[in-house]
């Protein structure tokens, strides 16, 4: 199933969505936007120490949490989900002490690298380095909402780079025979690194193996913010109905290189890098709905203001913020001196 195209004149009508809803979803891709920009720029001034940047994927991944109910479902993101953490709640303050590795980063308490999100309170299982593992995490929470009798989709996001390990295809054959309220989202921007597409897999189109796992496999323009948005919507009417989960595969485009330790001019051409730059979601879906009336210019100035003042605010927040005391290293890695959770050896297999 493909969904894409150019959009209908009235997104309102297209999506079902309220006039209010759209400019906040528009209001949340350019915060991401923005969010991003200055983690780029306080990594050049030598004041954070690494980016990997979203600059591309906020529509897919705003449209695609538009569909999900924070509080209620489960996110497991990767390195570029910085849209999807703001919209499942996470403010922009805490992804700015995450980006600072700040001791109240909410995700690790600064044991993370940049990027790598997490959040218990807002149900944002944490992830780590190494890629597509939180496929098999999603299907375990999966399967316990659905043994539990709860009603919940777990969605997990990655590469299309990731979507090429093993631990996925092993997550998706168990969510497939199981029936598991789950959705992958592949956000397929062609570059792994610096390795094109052609050179990952054999197929174009990553969704057509979601038939090996008896789902569906829907693709969709991941610059088309409420095409992703419908595709989700029906994943979850799908999976909180019992009828298993949806492998959905966004076509993104990537803007900037894959971190800011890569020189993306390296491996792409010049005419590469102009059409990802013609795919730029952000403005975009601003066009879009100012084409639709439904985004004044007293309305978009007033989006830009604060996004400028969340972004300075969240910026001195975090750098005034405390680093972790080193004392607490260890901490979560080795049992401590009167830790009641240090495990002991059966009898007769400790020391004397």
């Amino acid at each position: 199933m493909t969904t894409s195209g150019a959009p209908t004149p009235d997104p309102a009508a297209r999506s079902g969505l309220p006039a209010e809803r759209l400019r906040e979803i528009y209001r949340l891709m350019a915060l991401a936007r923005a969010l991003d920009e200055r983690a780029w720029i306080l990594n050049r001034s030598g004041r954070v120490h690494f980016v990997i940047s979203a600059q591309g994927h906020e529509g897919a991944e705003a449209g695609i949490c538009a569909a999900l109910t924070p509080g209620r479902d489960w996110l497991l993101p990767y390195y570029r989900s910085m849209a999807a953490m703001l919209s499942f709640g996470m403010t922009p303050r805490e992804l700015m002490l995450q980006q600072f590795g700040r001791a109240d980063d909410p995700g690790s308490g600064g044991r993370q690298m940049p990027a790598h999100y997490g959040g218990a309170a807002y149900r944002i299982f944490s992830s780590s380095s190494p890629v597509g593992t939180q496929a098999l995490h999603a299907a375990g929470i999966a399967l316990a909402a659905k043994l539990r009798g709860e009603t919940q989709v777990a969605v997990v996001m990655m590469g299309e780079g990731a979507a090429n390990q093993g631990d996925v295809h092993e997550a998706l054959n168990f969510a497939g025979i199981h029936r598991l309220p789950m959705v992958l989202l592949v956000e397929n921007n062609g570059y792994a690194i610096s390795v094109p597409a052609e050179k990952q897999t054999a197929v174009r189109d990553l969704a057509v193996r979601a038939a090996g796992y008896n789902m569906p496999g829907v693709i969709v323009d991941g610059t088309d913010v409420l095409g992703c948005y419908l595709a989700m919507r029906d994943a979850v009417v799908r999976a909180l109905a019992g009828d298993g989960p949806t492998f959905i595969e966004a076509k993104v485009t990537r803007l900037t290189g894959h971190s800011s330790d890569d020189q993306q001019t390296k491996y792409r051409t010049e005419d590469d890098l102009a059409e990802g730059r013609g795919r730029d979601p952000l403005p975009a879906f601003r066009d879009e709905l100012r084409a639709a009336g439904l985004l004044a210019e007293a309305a978009e100035a007033a989006i830009t203001a604060e996004v400028r003042g969340l972004v300075d605010d969240a910026t001195d927040f975090a750098e005034a913020a405390a680093d972790p005391d080193p004392a607490t290293l260890t901490r979560h890695v080795y049992a401590e001196p009167g830790d009641a959770r240090q495990l002991h050896p059966p009898p007769g297999l400790g020391p004397d």
